[in-house]
């Protein structure tokens, strides 16, 4: 990588994400020039685009790091294409969090100020983290079904761009009142080998502890380890689904016997067959799904 004062950086903006912090990529770009980067901004025009263009900037050489701007979607498109592109080790991944929940910018600190995030992708030092990876596609921070699935696959994007949160407060409310049941059948392997089975009513896979913004789901795991960690909620019915939800709001979910935190190295997800599979917030797979640590290698610049 060159030195931190002629640092390339190459800004993949989401303009639809965009929307939601007008300005912010400008005062982001400002700072970091300021810092002694070198910055260039490359903006993407439909779904997938991101892809294709991480992918190209990975392969041409030309960027020290690939900074995502926009949501959690936009970071899981960008490092998908940067992880196809045939390089032996792609450049580090920044972030300017435009999106709804922001779950990896919160995890690698890149929040706040604009000087702030800016100086921290110009100047900060990138450091090695393991990705997830669910059927051949790459996340970052979460995978999962049940719940949370179902929910990302009934959002009305029309609706999240104007009331963001609120779209999905109102997409969990119609999944409590519909009452989960116990439709999944996990089989996780742990760190040592050893092989468990459990019956759940929403299983989701973290590779960072925050979720869904700074709610806490799995708070011993880090990008650094190669591990998952597994949150199995195992009592069905619309009572437990609303006592999930707010245990969850309230960071009460920890230490209740119907939830469990088990690590693994991967872990294999059946149930009704085409069920959407989340990954930072987005539908990535359909069951059934096999979920494991990606063999690349994957960095970051955060704090």
């Amino acid at each position: 990588m060159s030195h931190a004062l002629d640092r390339r950086l190459a800004i993949i903006f989401n303009p639809v994400a965009g929307r939601r912090r007008p300005g912010l990529v400008e005062q982001v770009m400002a700072a970091a020039t300021d810092a002694g980067a070198v910055v260039s901004l490359h903006t993407t025009d439909a779904a997938g685009h991101a892809t294709t263009i991480a992918r190209d900037l990975a392969r041409s050489g030309t960027a020290d790091v690939i900074v995502a701007a926009g949501g959690d979607g936009t970071i899981n498109e960008v490092v998908n294409g940067m992880a196809t592109a045939g390089v032996v080790e792609p450049p580090p991944l920044g972030v300017v969090p435009l999106g709804t929940a922001n779950v990896l910018a919160h995890e690698l600190g890149l929040i706040g100020s604009p000087e702030r995030i800016g100086r921290q992708l110009a100047l900060g030092p990138p450091r090695a983290v393991h990705a997830g990876v669910a059927n051949g596609r790459l996340f970052t921070m979460m995978a999962g079904t049940g719940m949370d699935a179902r929910v990302v696959a009934g959002i009305d994007p029309v609706l999240k761009r104007r009331i963001g949160k609120g779209a999905y407060a109102l997409g969990g409310l119609r999944e409590i009142l519909a009452g989960p049941a116990l439709d999944y059948d996990v089989v996780l392997t742990a760190p040592d080998g050893g092989i468990s089975r459990h019956k759940a009513v929403s299983c989701i896979l973290c590779k960072g502890h925050y979720y869904a913004g700074t709610f806490v789901l799995a708070p011993d795991v880090r990008l650094e380890q190669p591990v998952l960690h597994a949150v199995l909620f195992t009592r069905a019915g619309r009572l437990a689904a609303l006592t999930y939800a707010t245990a969850m709001t309230l960071g009460l979910l920890a230490g209740r016997s119907d939830v469990r935190v088990l690590p693994a190295v991967s872990a294999r997800i059946e149930g009704p067959v085409g069920e959407p599979v989340q990954g930072d917030g987005d539908i990535i797979a359909r069951l059934p799904v096999d979920i494991g640590l990606w063999s690349g290698r994957l960095r970051v610049v955060g704090m």
